[in-house]
């Protein structure tokens, strides 16, 4: 009983710091919340939560505010992440139904996930080794000049251009067309590029030869696997009464991607949300920096993550339905191609 009860002050405690920004004392507790307690018990709680490391006085001030502890506690004793309203998905969906191709889903979603949770967003490109091929195209331009289009599972798509030694009929386009994408349509880049390799000598002639070299060519491409997308640091400009212990380092981090992506973490499966509080992160000099992430990408498959970035006093609970909300959506645009 004395611990639900402290459990739901440390709760009161973290809800009103994040909205007033102010150290909170147990007057104001009382005032706002129906804990159903006398002050002098708050009091005595509040005493046992800073006991514990749950809380700390940050100066001559009478209130308190969490400390890394309080908040995991916190985040770990979350029993639902709060739901999205009809509102805010009919907003996510119209924003992000609009996108035209991979680098427009990526961008959208870093200015909505910045928007909705007043953070730093952090989008990474889906990683090209763990993408699958959905689909080859050959389209012929001439004769003997065709258009290869690679579409991978990601929603990427990588177009080349193949001059061929002599000309092709519809129906020898047509087996080539065939042969590629049963050689490689549904598998992993390394084993599609194996696969396609294996095909050429089957068959005479040079045609197969070069389509096959330009989509090795094309799988093998790595530029997007270091790719992020960064949106939203103005955001930051709101936590100005902590800037050299929390927004400077995390300014000075939004320069180096390599960083990022490690903040970010690995990609998780299955709709689960990572946070990462304070001192539990990587980097010592981002010990007053949260991290709120989560993977995507098609059919349950987390090829990269998204999230955001902010220091510790954040809303949590809403930043976490919001990253849900976003990845599930970026996910559904990659499932439907």
């Amino acid at each position: 009983m004395q611990e639900e009860r402290r459990l739901a002050v440390l709760r009161a405690i973290v809800e009103d710091y994040v909205s007033t920004e102010e150290p909170v004392g147990s007057k104001a507790l009382v005032e706002r919340h129906r804990l159903g307690v006398s002050p002098a018990t708050v009091r005595n709680d509040m005493a046992v939560l800073e006991e514990e490391g749950f809380i700390t006085q940050p100066h001559t001030s009478a209130g308190r505010v969490p400390t890394d502890k309080g908040y995991r506690l916190f985040v770990d004793r979350l029993t639902t992440v709060k739901p999205m309203s009809p509102a805010e998905r009919r907003a996510i969906a119209t924003f992000l139904d609009g996108a035209v191709d991979l680098d427009d889903v990526v961008g959208r979603s870093v200015r909505l996930l910045s928007q909705l949770t007043r953070q730093v967003a952090v989008v990474q490109y889906p990683t090209l080794s763990r993408s699958t091929v959905r689909h080859v195209e050959l389209v012929a331009l001439t004769p003997s000049r065709l258009l290869v289009v690679l579409i991978l599972s990601t929603g990427r798509v990588e177009q080349r251009l193949v001059e061929l030694e002599t000309s092709l009929s519809d129906d020898e386009l047509a087996d080539l067309r065939l042969l590629v994408n049963r050689a490689a349509t549904g598998e992993i880049i390394a084993d599609a590029a194996a696969a396609l390799k294996g095909s050429v000598p089957d068959v005479d002639g040079h045609a197969i030869a070069a389509v096959v070299d330009s989509l090795v060519e094309a799988m093998s491409d790595h530029r997007s696997d270091e790719r992020i997308a960064v949106g939203g640091a103005a955001n930051l400009a709101r936590y100005g009464d902590s800037f050299d212990s929390a927004v400077r380092p995390l300014l000075e981090a939004l320069e180096e991607h390599v960083i990022l992506l490690k903040l970010l973490g690995e990609a998780s499966t299955g709709g689960a949300v990572t946070v990462r509080i304070g001192h539990e992160g990587p980097y010592q000099e981002l010990a007053s920096t949260s991290v709120v992430a989560t993977g995507y990408g098609p059919r349950d498959e987390a090829l990269a993550t998204l999230g955001i970035v902010g220091p510790t006093r954040m809303d949590y609970p809403g930043t976490m339905a919001a990253v849900r909300a976003v990845a599930r959506y970026v996910s559904r645009f990659l499932d439907e191609g």
